[in-house]
């Protein structure tokens, strides 16, 4: 019997790290699979590790059909054991209903992988539905830190080392704004406390570098 599998945590915490090597693994032991991936850091159609490894995959874009392309993979005689489908938080609510259909009823194992909710703290409409429906559900043990040392629980984004909390979910590039240069966006795992008071490194460094700030003593 086929499970499908949800493996969720922050940014850095090495869930595309962990998909490679069960795609590794499947195939070593004589599986076939597929890979699939959305919004990839390396760009479409690859499945990239910050460690520097990387497969090429199928991107899944909003209008891609699950259910259809596997019943025409197999009814063109091909065969599929399991799915590894990264960067599933993008991934629409139908598309993860496709996935638990594939799962019951064509016995392929699917093991997904995302971020559970966005940079503003909100649940992603995939990652939801993945905890929904998903036979198991796992927290990755590989913690990431925010820059006070503490466990990483929030994903944020920043805009030149700032932080923001309004705009788009996904952002691919630099955000533009006609009324001033094009900020550099990045992305930061923090603490509560700091995602809270919308402190990243870089502001928590400026302050304590900030002539304004008194030394203690």
């Amino acid at each position: 019997m086929a499970d499908l599998n949800f493996y969720s945590g922050t940014m850095d915490c090495g869930k595309s790290t962990l998909a490679l090597q069960v795609d590794h693994n499947h195939r070593a032991r004589g599986r076939v699979g597929r890979v699939f991936t959305s919004h990839d850091r390396a760009g479409k159609a690859t499945l990239s590790s910050r460690l520097g490894l990387a497969v090429a995959a199928i991107e899944v874009a909003d209008d891609f059909h699950f259910w259809e392309y596997t019943v025409g993979e197999l009814t063109q005689g091909g065969r599929i054991d399991y799915f590894v489908c990264d960067e599933a938080q993008f991934y629409t609510i139908d598309q993860i209903n496709q996935l638990a259909k594939i799962t019951d009823e064509l016995s392929i194992d699917v093991f997904a992988f995302g971020i559970l909710t966005d940079f503003r703290t909100q649940l992603f409409p995939g990652s939801l539905r993945l905890v929904e429906l998903a036979d198991h559900v796992h927290t990755l043990q590989v913690e990431a830190l925010c820059w006070c040392g503490l466990r990483a629980t929030h994903n944020a984004r920043t805009e030149d080392g700032v932080m923001v909390t309004e705009g788009e979910v996904i952002v691919v590039g630099d955000v533009e704004d006609a009324t001033r240069p094009v900020p550099m966006v990045g992305y930061e795992v923090l603490c509560r406390r700091h995602h809270r008071r919308r402190m990243t490194a870089a502001t928590a460094k400026a302050s304590a570098m900030s002539p304004d700030v008194l030394p203690f003593g």
